[in-house]
């Protein structure tokens, strides 16, 4: 295959992920894209068996190690991407992200101590740039998914001294890359790999379980860069255009989830460092609150004109959507008007509870987001709020110096009723504990949402 050909099937290849982000961006035609940028992803990865002109093409002689890794990948990609719960959705995100960054990296160290002193000054400057950044998505994607299975503490991880150590960790970032520019060599590569590592790990430490999710859109954006850069090393269009467009929409989509949490990006990341911890509250302990049976809910909606089902994380645990989509069906079958409320950052990640719902069917059409809900809460006869915590907690606006203080809420309390259905008082992800609960209009429903809430339909059905 001729270099033109080459380059124009790359193109159409890269065309392809443009129309995937296109795709992705509504629920209706996220399906398509996904499958129109595997599409170009296979197209791009088997061009490169059959381009054999020029300085990067592919050896030959490598070919078995290469299907062979190729095999491996499949061995564990497939069956873990077919296998994993909903819930865990955002721990593979993040494990495929950081396995991106770090294969990045690594293919331009390889490149580069291919080229050798034959490297120029900017193949040079590019792989310092790929290993440090895609070293901090991998080590920082590590620690998202140690945080968000809950294998640590998903609060801030704060210590004495955090800011200079960290500072001195950056100086020492600078100055191996500063070393390999200079200088070359595999002691100083290697030095600068393992400073870039523990800067990611340092990097994600501090940033609390709420906003886990936008730390793990940002290290994606990073992924990108690194592949751009690594397709620089070795000179790759495609490689430079697929990683240009994964870190333009990753630093959009972080740029928004920011702004849903109602904070700056800097205060995210770093201001952690100088929050002060937050005494845990034992008030659930004793005070009382409003508890209810799944006969008492379906009485309270049954006579309800209107009712706003508010989606968590705690859905997705249960596995509760399609009950969840049965109760709305009945519901709406009684003539009573059902919405969705969808708060941009409810869950784990973006889009989690719209891809939810959607293995259920639940027709898009009911699906509101936080700025349109939010207004027809004081028409709303009975909100019922499903395993969301974070998302409908007040401190957001009374509590200032809490994690989520400043975040933008689904106003759930303007409702006449709330419903809670919850497992047990434990606090949402943040660790902070929500007023709404002992608000004398709010009912506790006790117990795991799918088993709750089929004895709700049931009780529905037979009035």
């Amino acid at each position: 295959m001729n270099r033109n050909l080459y380059d124009l099937i790359g193109l159409a290849a890269a065309v392809c992920f443009i129309l995937a982000l296109k795709g992705l961006s509504h629920p209706k035609t996220a399906r398509r894209g996904n499958l129109i940028g595997a599409f170009g992803a296979t197209v791009a990865t088997l061009l490169v068996f059959f381009f054999t002109g020029g300085a990067h093409a592919l050896p030959l002689h490598h070919l078995p190690l290469i299907l062979a890794a190729i095999a491996i990948g499949l061995l564990i990609g497939v069956p873990a991407a077919r296998k994993v719960q909903m819930t865990a959705m955002p721990q593979l995100v993040a494990l495929f992200n950081g396995v991106g960054g770090g294969a990045a990296a690594l293919v331009a160290i390889v490149e580069y101590l291919r080229l050798g002193v034959d490297a120029t000054s900017a193949e040079v400057i590019a792989t310092v740039f790929t290993v440090i950044v895609g070293s901090v998505s991998f080590s920082g994607s590590c620690i998202t998914f140690a945080k968000l299975q809950e294998l640590m503490t998903t609060r801030p991880v704060v210590f004495p001294g955090g800011r200079f150590v960290i500072a001195l960790n950056v100086a020492g970032v600078f100055a191996a890359a500063g070393w390999v520019i200079n200088s070359g060599g595999n002691t100083s590569l290697a030095v600068l790999g393992g400073l870039s590592l523990l800067f990611g790990v340092l990097f994600v430490l501090p940033v609390g379980g709420a906003d886990v999710p936008i730390v793990i859109s940002l290290l994606n954006a990073f992924t990108g860069l690194t592949v751009a850069a690594s397709g620089y090393v070795l000179q790759t269009t495609l490689l430079i255009v697929a990683g240009t467009l994964v870190g333009a929409s990753g630093t959009i989509l972080t740029r928004l989830m920011a702004d849903a949490m109602g904070r700056s990006l800097f205060k995210t990341l770093f201001g952690a460092f100088t929050a002060k911890p937050q005494a845990a509250s034992e008030s659930a302990e004793v005070r009382p609150v409003k508890s209810g049976s799944p006969e008492d809910v379906a009485i309270l909606l049954n006579y309800a004109r209107r009712v706003v089902i508010v989606p968590g994380f705690g859905l997705a645990v249960a596995q509760a959507q399609h009950t969840v989509r049965e109760m709305a069906d009945v519901l709406a079958a009684k003539g009573i008007e059902v919405a969705y409320g969808i708060h941009p950052v409810a869950g784990r990640m973006p889009g989690h509870m719209n891809v939810l719902l959607a293995e259920a069917n639940v027709p898009y059409e009911q699906l509101a987001e936080m700025e349109e809900v939010n207004p027809t809460f004081s028409q709303t006869d009975v909100a019922l709020v499903i395993g969301a915590n974070d998302v409908v907690n007040p401190a957001a606006k009374n509590t200032p110096g809490c994690p989520i203080y400043g975040m933008p809420i689904l106003e759930v309390a303007d409702a006449a009723n709330v419903i809670f259905l919850k497992r047990s008082m434990r606090p949402g992800f943040a660790g902070i504990e929500n007023e709404l609960l002992y608000d004398p209009k709010t009912t506790l429903l006790f117990g795991d949402a799918k088993e709750t809430l089929t004895k709700v339909v049931s009780a529905l059905k037979n009035l």
